[in-house]
């Protein structure tokens, strides 16, 4: 049985990692700055032993552990507590959170060598690290909103961390400033529970997370309810850059590539899904809300994977394919698919981070540069990166035995299985986005791996805009890069059975993990469905045939420059995102509508609201010189005023008594 204490350190030794470098080492060690990094791996390693066993506890226990809240401060008649939950979905997160971003940091000792920044890039993880994990345990909403906020904050400064390049700072202030439009609504969610605690039956807090799901079981309204998962959702479409809130993700790429390996894999982005999952019983009181996720999930799913199928740089396509699964993930939550979409959580977690990390990997040896176009020809010189990616990119397009065909293939034997004709809607949405994701995947194997290695950062003209430098030759990583890439690799084609083990032949998987996630909670596993997981895995293996067929041979009548042609409306659309920078930017951001908002607010800021507070001031400046202008100092004239002040108080007096 795990402690309470226990708990607390998983998310309080990455905060002490984020303070003894940032206050210690930086500014009074940075001669020995390697030690930034060894004290975060250690921090984060053991926070990752305390997460398994935090898992074993409560698969052990088949029941969430309870831990009594902290009273923090008292506003009438609501009291705002701080506390942990640990139930399976927390014990789970802790695992991937903590795994993950060990990976991530370890890998980083060899890709962040010599970088002046190296002892700042490790507080910085520390803290984002920290921030998640704090999120991940938070038992109020208040406490959950800090930390959410902190994760933004987090990803400002590690998307700005080579602050020095244009892109790279822009890239962090679109990044903060989208998602906090998302944020805004969540604000919103929050606010209205802090002014209605009175809706709440006596004993439940209305800012409690547990206490907000057992009410909108039937004690507050359908409306009220509808109002706040939908509040709480748009809190979650901006930090998982779901449609329309997904413009910040793909510049995100501007930070160093463990970075986007975490916030793609493990962190912020996962956050979004987590939220939704945490308030499940409050969206599925909900029937509108439910559907709003489902669409909004199925939308981003194809929307995003269209986009990465035109990408050039790499690591723009794994961003893509970031939102692409979110928006899976969405989608199981909306058709009632609790565990599995967390199922997908997981596994996405390890096969992303592991072909972000590859990306990083093949950038490093192309001196530099991310562009598929100027690689080529990696498979001979770097077969450790080539397996390992290869695995990554099969579990992604959801084949059959590895881990992304497990949780994949649950989603849409959910969806398939759903009532109503949103979930047909976006069960076909998720089986087109199967076949995109196959192509984009292997789109980009082919085009880094095969054929002749084409100069790399030599040849790119664009290689210095991504800060990290390697040499000019191709050549395989060192081992503190691609040791994480092999246990990541093995993550991802094993973590599929350890969830699902198979039994009666080989035929019906046992759903352990979504079982274990739904213990406790009003939510159905669903059988194994052969019929779909075939078709799905014949789809994807059609995209992977194509991939091959336009990159892999390149027969001069079905080349990519030749298709390019063919489709160059739709190449164009795809290339250009949908225009939806140029409306964001161009008409919301610089257009006539937004400057003339812009212009009425400033006018309504300096003539109203500035008018109030300048006349208050002339108001009391003015009566008190007029105060002191009896305030002369001469004592006859003070005799005269009190003599007619008694007379005037003696002739009132007689004329009313």
């Amino acid at each position: 049985m795990i402690s309470e204490i226990a708990v607390w350190l998983v998310f309080f030794l990455p905060l002490a990692s984020f303070v003894a470098i940032a206050f210690v080492i930086r500014p009074f060690l940075n001669g020995y700055a390697v030690t930034a990094g060894y004290v975060s791996i250690l921090a984060i390693a053991t926070s990752l032993a305390l997460s398994v066993w935090a898992l074993g506890t409560v698969a052990h226990e088949h029941t969430s552990v309870e831990f009594a809240p902290h009273r923090w401060l008292t506003i009438g008649t609501l009291e705002i507590s701080l506390g942990v939950t640990l139930d399976s979905l927390t014990a789970v997160m802790l695992l991937v959170v903590t795994s993950v971003s060990l990976m991530v940091q370890v890998y980083s000792t060899g890709y962040m060598k010599g970088d002046p920044g190296y002892a700042r890039y490790y507080a910085y993880l520390s803290l984002f690290t920290a921030s998640m994990l704090g999120l991940v345990l938070a038992s109020s909403l208040v406490q959950l909103f800090v930390f959410w906020e902190l994760v933004g904050l987090c990803s400002y400064l590690l998307i700005g961390f080579w602050y020095h390049k244009p892109s790279a700072a822009a890239a962090a202030k679109k990044a903060f400033i989208v998602t906090r439009i998302g944020d805004f609504g969540l604000l919103l969610a929050l606010l209205y529970l802090f002014f209605n605690q009175d809706k709440f039956p006596a004993g439940l807090n209305a800012l409690n997370i547990s206490d907000i799901n057992d009410a909108a079981l039937g004690v507050l309204g359908s409306n009220v309810v509808t109002w706040i998962a939908v509040g709480i959702f748009a809190g979650a479409v901006g930090k998982s850059a779901q449609f329309p809130l997904h413009t910040w993700l793909p510049d995100a790429m501007e930070g160093p590539t463990p970075v986007s390996a975490l916030i793609h894999a493990a962190t912020m982005v996962a956050a979004g899904v987590f939220l939704v999952a945490r308030f499940f019983p409050l969206f599925e009181a909900s029937t509108t809300a439910m559907n709003a996720v489902a669409v909004i999930g199925g939308v981003t799913a194809i929307f995003a994977a269209t986009m990465g199928l035109v990408q050039h740089d790499i690591k723009r396509v794994l961003a893509y394919s970031t939102v692409s699964q979110l928006g899976y993930m969405m989608l199981a939550l909306g058709v009632g698919a609790y565990g599995a979409a967390i199922f997908h959580l997981f596994t996405h977690a390890f096969f992303k981070a592991l072909l972000f990390l590859g990306s990083g990997s093949v950038s490093h040896a192309a001196g530099g540069t991310f562009d598929m176009r100027y690689m080529g020809g990696l498979r001979k010189v770097m077969p450790w990166t080539y397996v390992t990616f290869l695995v990554g990119s099969l579990s992604l397009a959801g084949l059959f035995p590895l881990a992304g065909f497990w949780s994949k293939d649950e989603i849409l034997a959910h969806a398939w299985g759903a009532e109503g004709a949103v979930s047909q809607v976006v069960f076909w949405l998720a089986l087109v986005s199967v076949f995109l994701t196959a192509f984009y995947m292997f789109r980009a194997l082919f085009m880094t791996f095969e054929g002749d290695f084409k100069g790399g950062a030599a040849k790119d003209p664009k290689a210095d805009a991504h800060g990290h430098h390697g040499e000019m030759h191709p050549h395989e990583s060192p081992w503190p890069m691609v040791a994480p890439l092999v246990l990541l690799g093995l993550a991802a084609a094993a973590v599929g059975f350890i969830a699902n083990p198979i039994t009666d032949l080989g035929v019906v998987p046992i759903h352990w993990l979504t079982t274990f996630l739904s213990e406790g909670a009003a939510h159905e596993t669903v059988e194994f469905n052969v019929g779909v997981a075939t078709i799905s895995s014949a789809i994807a293996l059609a995209g992977i045939v194509l991939a091959y067929t336009i990159y892999g041979v390149r027969r001069p009548a079905i080349s990519p420059e030749a298709m390019g042609r063919w489709f160059r409306p739709v190449h164009t659309l795809f290339y250009r995102k949908y225009y939806f920078d140029e409306l964001y930017e161009g008409v919301l951001v610089r257009g006539v509508f937004y400057r003339g908002v812009a212009q009425a607010l400033d006018w309504a800021d300096k003539s109203i609201v500035d008018g109030v507070v300048r006349m208050v001031d002339r108001l009391g400046r003015n009566t008190g010189r007029a105060m002191g202008q009896l305030q002369n100092g001469q004592l006859q004239g003070y005799g005269l005023a009190i003599s007619v002040g008694v007379l005037l108080i003696f002739g009132v007096y007689l004329l009313f008594r």
